[in-house]
């Protein structure tokens, strides 16, 4: 989704089922939150992984990890969202976006879920700039609220650039 929330972007799948158009999001957990991102971003879960730390990163820098036989830059959505470092190993959701590959920490990652486009609802207007160019709307499910992220604004060239205006 575009960060304005204005339908799909050209990379997420949308899907007819029962003729309404469904979205495909894999989920997961950041302290109580649950949040989303479209499983065509999605190269891999790597499970349980400790990255190394970058001296002098920027906060959101979770790390890096060997992956595949490169070196991963990861992104702690932790840090992102104004929470306290976790403690032990996270799950890592490896994304593609348009800059390249990225690693996403997170505490858990849950199952794949199907919602509706009638359920989605755009970012508040109120929200600040900063934590709009992250989430790309929500998803009303049946007991909860999943906010979608957007995998293009979590590569971290653009959130150092954001981070220095």
């Amino acid at each position: 989704m575009s960060a304005a929330g204005s339908g799909l972007s050209r990379r997420e799948k949308a899907v007819e089922m029962q003729g309404e158009t469904q979205v495909e999001m894999c989920s997961v957990r950041v302290g109580p939150g649950l949040y989303g991102v479209p499983i065509t971003h999605i190269l891999e879960i790597v499970g349980k992984a400790r990255p190394q730390p970058v001296p002098l990163a920027p906060g959101f820098v979770g790390g890096l990890v060997h992956y595949r036989g490169d070196v991963l830059t990861t992104v702690s959505l932790r840090q992102l969202l104004g929470m306290p470092p976790r403690e032990g190993l996270q799950d890592i959701l490896v994304l593609e976006n348009s800059s390249g590959t990225i690693g996403l920490l997170v505490d858990s990652v849950g199952e794949v879920l199907t919602a509706s486009l009638s359920a989605y609802e755009p970012n508040p207007s109120i929200m600040d700039e900063r934590r709009r160019a992250l989430f790309a709307g929500a998803y009303k499910l049946k007991d909860s609220l999943l906010v979608m992220l957007d995998p293009e604004n979590l590569d971290p060239m653009r959130l150092s650039g954001r981070a220095a205006a």
